[in-house]
């Protein structure tokens, strides 16, 4: 930067505001300036390979970092072995064809790489397409121009200089682009149809609970019952089988209890690995905190005083606790929410009947093929659709004036930042600094405005997440997807259209403005005429095209330096060195990352709707774009293998939210072909113009037909009309579906979510009774874990970790603490626990059956209704085995009864059913049809409220109950005593009774058919 004194003294003397409003003429001049395409290739393609050679030298050393799904995934989703040789990893790439990728990588990952693949092909095909007839026409025209001729050859390719009836070149190029992104449109919308299918018949999705459950929501209060959405369904399938019913119970603040035990745990764990982070030289000032507003007891505080962090945080975490249970223990006594599951045994029937319901509201309640458990987003699932509705117009509100208003920020960093002395030019106390100290405020400029466009982008995504939240978005895909709609509006309008033709209107207003307000006072219209707003954005798109061209080549480098990793590398260097990280914070540093489907979706259709808007102006743009997308289908098929993980699979349903993106910014593009032909085409009659007019409407008629065609295929396992008799028997599957506890793994995760436990160093594990003046015993519960069950499972019991060497000494030193080693320090001693997989994969990817066992309750899946209690049974004879790797260090025994919750048939006159016992048996008398046998049942969960008391006696109540032992998957590092690991602080329960659901049966009066619901 060069400031000199004697313009800044005449700058002085020119009055701020005339110079900002001459400022915002050309807002993006700086960045237009900057633009080469020479400097682009220079930097951005040997960069890239540089990076790939760096990374393919140092990838196999470092396989924590570039592969860690390597070493934690399970032998059914572990990638293929990768050698040590530097090109290995592009030969496995070769090698590893796209039917194998669904088991390894799953389907919303499988998709992405087709997408991915269809932008690659596509835009070569529009490349050699574009430039073959576009580049010799524009510049042959150029050559004959016998005006004024630019100097710069990327602006001489633009059509700036082709006039009719050269410019029928344009009208071929826009319906071949149409025809082309149509016909790769409709074969990979084939293909991903092909995908799903495939998908569906998976092992993983036919064994699912998911697969095969209704989820029912809109529930009108009379309805809100087991038996309540059993005749809800029976509305529109009337000759169904016997569903699973369970409806939701009203948690009320269980789930926000739990969020701050767990920021209280975190908290507690920060501020010991700062204080014991050498546990030799311990500060002499004991850590202190604020009081949280949230405590119930923060008015018995001392105002503004801070407190002992350490007492404080122990303290708060035994009252969250004490108020964890009590909740609990009340739930069954709450009311039920205006939603709940339906399953059935075949996955056929359950597609079938929300095929038909998928237009119908029967008595107002909305089904719905239920998403995975972990998919749902519990808060709003109480929620009606008038106040969702009222909740989405308010979101799309506050999402588009955020939209608008960031039009002010971009243009005052595009104009200040980027170059600071358009600051100095309005603000002279800042131009004096300016001339002060030109080299420090000239490397501030260099890395300021990238660091808060950076920081926008980043956290843009999180607050458009938080606004679906409040919008009342169902699950976490549904929200993901609207996140990506409403990221690509945001890209599309701020950072194309408004730097492209922002200049354009500010100066068309002005010159409106002056030629109307002036001396002469022109006619409105005529001001208009002679302003041609279309000529001079045409002309602006052209001069602007040589940036777009630079933009493209340059995200090379954002291709190569996501495979390089740096952004986790820097932020696990900066948090070892510059603070003290958990043990929880490098655990889950070691963890495989999951995939920002959002983010990278908007990206990469940004630089597509970019690309076809600005093909037909510039055809550089192409092969800039084709080459991107040739070097990150590898590069991102690389890191799906190998290092990233899909938090929420959605199975693939992002297709259709790309497809409706491709039709629009195929829109937008035949747009701008548009304004070409009316700038350049014949001034009489238009006709080039008009030759465009149907390509719109040809993509509309496009949508609707595959919309017709692939969308109910893909979204319905089955879509006939699925009927049947269960007067003729019971289904054999039925026996599958009395050991699924419906009620369990489609409950509110707040009924039986385990509490975390505060982790600290294992070197700090001898200091920490010092320091910690809590608790220092176990009170009568010492030595007796092998009789506790795990918080208050009825089916659950916790044997406490031995000393090593020492059989029957308990490894327990300080309550409610979990001491961690080095060693231990891994993902891969804690992938199996919800609270570390459930950010990093669910779970599946590692073994863990995910929604096919509740966390905690391993004997609830198996099919069978006896094992000697104390031994040890494996698990490959049920459908849902998880095989040799489903080690376990928790103890099973399951009541004998806890498995069958089938519905009994109804027996006119008969005494009520006291428990839900297999009745009807093959062979036996049908009862009959006229009113389903469901509406008789007591499920114990309708207006009984039984959830908790009509469960099964605690185990340990008595131990001649037949039942199972099982041990859990991994040992993981040990667990502190005197109260600490399972039990908790206070010996309290960490999580509910499993054995609870919503199908035991009570004493209460059995109501016959007809008698209301």
């Amino acid at each position: 930067m060069d400031y000199t004194a004697h313009p800044l003294g005449r700058r002085q003397e020119e009055d701020p505001g005339k110079q900002l409003l001459d400022l915002l003429q050309e807002p993006f001049s700086q960045q237009l300036q900057a633009a080469s395409v020479y400097s682009a290739l220079a930097t951005s393609i040997p960069v890239t390979i540089g990076i790939a050679i760096i990374f393919s030298i140092l990838r196999p050393y470092h396989q924590a970092i570039y592969a860690p799904k390597l070493k934690h995934a399970d032998e059914k989703h572990v990638p293929p072995p990768i050698g040590k040789a530097p090109w290995s990893w592009i030969t496995t790439l070769w090698q590893t064809k796209e039917e194998q990728l669904v088991p390894l990588i799953g389907m919303d990952a499988t998709v992405f790489l087709r997408f991915v693949r269809m932008c690659r092909n596509m835009f070569f095909t529009l490349c050699f397409t574009g430039v073959g007839i576009l580049l010799p026409i524009n510049y042959t025209r150029w050559l004959d121009y016998k005006g004024d001729k630019t100097a710069n050859w990327v602006i001489n390719i633009t059509p700036l200089t082709v006039y009719a009836p050269a410019i029928w070149s344009q009208v071929i190029i826009a319906w071949c682009f149409n025809f082309i992104v149509m016909g790769f449109l409709w074969f990979n919308y084939r293909k991903v149809l092909q995908l799903r299918r495939k998908y569906f018949e998976s092992e993983d999705y036919q064994k699912s609970l998911h697969s095969r459950t209704l989820m029912v929501f809109d529930i009108p209060k009379k309805g809100c019952s087991d038996e309540g959405i059993a005749r809800i369904i029976d509305q529109i399938a009337p000759n169904s089988s016997f569903a699973r019913t369970a409806v939701a119970r009203n948690v009320k603040e269980l789930p926000e209890l739990i969020e701050q035990h767990d920021n209280a745990v975190r908290k507690l764990e920060k501020v010991l690995a700062k204080y014991l982070k050498d546990p030799k030289n311990v500060p002499a000032a004991r850590p202190m905190c604020k009081p949280s507003k949230k405590d119930r007891s923060y008015g018995t505080y001392p105002r503004g005083q801070k407190v002992d962090a350490i007492e404080y945080y122990t303290q708060r975490i035994r009252d969250l606790e004490i108020q964890i249970k009590e909740v609990r223990a009340t739930v069954d006594k709450r009311g039920s929410m205006p939603y709940g599951f339906a399953s059935y045994a075949d996955i056929a029937e359950a597609h079938g009947i929300a095929y038909a319901c998928r237009k119908k509201k029967p008595v107002g309640a909305t089904v719905r093929l239920a998403p995975r458990p972990n998919d749902i987003i519990w808060e709003n699932m109480p929620l009606y659709s008038s106040t969702r509705g009222r909740r989405r117009w308010i979101n799309n509100f506050w999402i588009t004036l955020l939209t608008l208003i960031w039009i002010v920020p971009n243009l005052g960093i595009a104009i200040f930042l980027v170059n600071l002395q358009n600051l100095g030019k309005v603000w002279p106390a800042f131009r004096t600094e300016l001339a002060q100290h030109p080299k420090v405020w000239g490397a501030i400029q260099g890395v300021l405005s990238p660091a808060i466009m950076s920081l926008i982008y980043l956290v843009l995504p999180m607050i458009f997440r938080r606004l679906s939240v409040k919008a009342g978005d169902q699950t976490k895909t549904g929200r993901e997807r609207h996140v990506l709609a409403k990221l690509y509006f945001f890209f599309v309008f701020n950072n194309l259209l408004i730097f492209s033709i922002f200049s354009v209107i500010w100066s068309f207003v002005a010159s409106v403005v002056r030629d109307t307000t002036g001396e002469t006072k022109e006619d409105v219209w005529e001001s208009i005429k002679k302003n041609d707003i279309a000529s001079s954005m045409f002309i602006a798109l052209c001069n602007n095209s040589p940036f777009w061209v630079t933009y493209l080549l340059q995200r090379q480098l954002g291709a190569a330096i996501d495979l390089a990793q740096l952004w986790p590398l820097v932020q696990a260097f900066f948090l070892k060195k510059f603070s003290s990280p958990t043990p929880r914070e490098l655990i889950e540093l070691t963890a495989p990352p999951p995939f920002e489907y959002a983010s990278y979706y908007n990206y990469f259709l940004y630089y597509a709707t970019v690309t076809m808007c600005l093909a037909g102006i510039q055809p550089l743009v192409l092969p800039a774009t084709a080459l991107y997308f040739l070097i990150d289908s590898w590069l991102k098929k690389y890191l799906l293998l190998y290092r990233f993980v899909t938090k929420t699979e959605s199975g693939g349903m992002f297709w259709r939210v790309i497809f409706n993106r491709f039709i629009f910014a195929t829109m937008l593009s035949d747009l701008v072909v548009m304004l070409t032909c009316w700038v350049r085409g014949n001034s009489g009659s238009h006709i080039e113009f008009y030759s465009l007019v149907p390509l719109p409407f040809i993509l509309i008629i496009f949508k609707i037909y595959c919309n017709r065609a692939f969308n109910n295929k893909i979204t319905y396992y089955s879509i006939v009309d699925v009927t049947k008799t269960p007067e003729n028997g019971i289904d054999p599957k039925d026996n599958r579906m009395r050991s699924e506890r419906l009620a369990n793994r489609f409950g509110h995760p707040a009924l039986y979510r385990p509490l975390i436990t505060p982790m600290v160093h294992s070197s700090a594990q001898n200091l920490l009774p010092a320091i910690y003046k809590g608790r220092l015993s176990d009170g009568r519960d010492v030595d007796s874990g092998d009789m506790m069950t795990v918080s208050g499972y009825s089916d659950m019991v916790s044997l406490d970790p031995m000393q090593k060497g020492r059989p029957g000494k308990s490894a327990n030193n300080v309550p409610g603490f979990e001491f961690v080693s080095d060693s231990q320090m891994d993902f891969e001693y804690y992938k199996n626990r919800a609270e570390f997989a459930e950010d990093h994969g669910g779970g599946e990817i590692y073994g863990r059956p995910g929604e096919i066992a509740r966390p905690g309750t391993p004997g609830s899946v198996d099919g069978s209704d006896f094992s000697r209690p104390g031994t040890p049974v494996g698990r490959t004879g049920s459908p849902f085995a998880g095989g040799a790797a489903q080690q376990q260090r928790l103890m099973s025994l399951a009541s004998n009864t806890s498995g069958d919750t089938s519905y009994s048939a109804y027996r006119p006159g008969g005494a009520p059913n006291t428990g839900f016992t297999q009745q009807m048996t093959l062979g036996t008398e049908p009862p009959a049809r006229g009113r389903s046998p469901l509406y008789s049942q007591n499920n114990g969960s309708s207006s009984g409220l039984g959830l908790i008391s009509n469960a099964a006696a605690p185990a340990y109540s008595n131990l001649s109950t037949p039942g199972r032992m099982t041990p859990v998957q991994s040992p993981g590092p040990s667990v502190g005593a005197m109260g600490g690991g399972p039990q908790g602080y206070s010996g309290l329960a960490q999580n509910e009774e499993p054995s609870y659901d919503y199908f035991r049966g009570n004493n209460r009066a059995r109501r016959n058919p007809g008698e209301g619901w």
